[in-house]
């Protein structure tokens, strides 16, 4: 029952946000019902500005499984970043997650899947046991999958039916035997983030962070 209150609670997310996010695992969500959840989801009412960017910035918040206290601190740490925009800087962090990069190889279907799997340990970085979701990879990574973690449930799922059809360029997947393991090759790109969303109404949520 659970699994089910979980999975209606990620529809009503994404059917809010008017946009799917690929790392909640749960595809379809606007093709059932492509208007807000609640009796009154079908009827259009003006957003205010606040409210426009705080749906924003939830795209980002809900489709990485992060609270608004680790978005905040990924925002601090890429803006002290001199670049020529601290939200590039942070998306391309946050692509290179640990449990991000797990997600995006398809072996889990969804980003909180990715996330126990990794706590778990059934996935290795350069041979060794990283079970730290957080986890930034480095360019050269090398990144596997346990014998254990290969017959899991959540690989299973994510062979059989794979959310995210194709992978990032960043990636090189390779099959050694019966099992994947894959290179970070380069550092993933700004364009790599899986939905679409508006860095200008991110940046105008944070920009009294310093």
């Amino acid at each position: 029952m659970a699994k089910i209150d979980m999975g209606r609670a990620r529809f009503k997310i994404q059917r809010r946000l008017g946009v799917e996010l690929p790392g909640l695992g749960k595809a379809g969500a606007l093709e059932r019902k492509p208007y807000g959840p609640g009796q009154h989801g079908m009827q259009r009412k003006k957003l205010s500005d606040y409210t426009i960017r705080l749906l924003e910035k939830q795209k980002v918040m809900f489709h990485y499984g992060l609270r608004e206290t680790q978005l905040r601190t990924y925002v601090h740490k890429s803006k002290k970043i001199k670049t020529a925009s601290w939200v590039d800087t942070m998306i391309v962090t946050l692509e290179s997650r640990l449990d991000n990069v797990v997600f995006r190889l398809n072996w889990a279907p969804s980003i909180p899947a990715a996330r126990q799997m990794v706590s778990h340990k059934h996935i290795l970085v350069n041979g060794k046991v990283t079970n730290v979701p957080g986890y930034v990879l480095k360019v050269g990574d090398v990144i596997e999958i346990t014998d254990t973690g290969a017959k899991s449930g959540n690989y299973l799922q994510a062979k059989t039916r794979p959310r995210i059809s194709s992978i990032p360029a960043c990636l090189n997947k390779q099959t050694v035997g019966e099992k994947e393991k894959a290179t970070l090759v380069a550092k993933p790109l700004p364009e790599d983030i899986p939905f679409a969303f508006e860095k200008r109404l991110v940046i105008e949520w944070y920009w009294k962070i310093k």
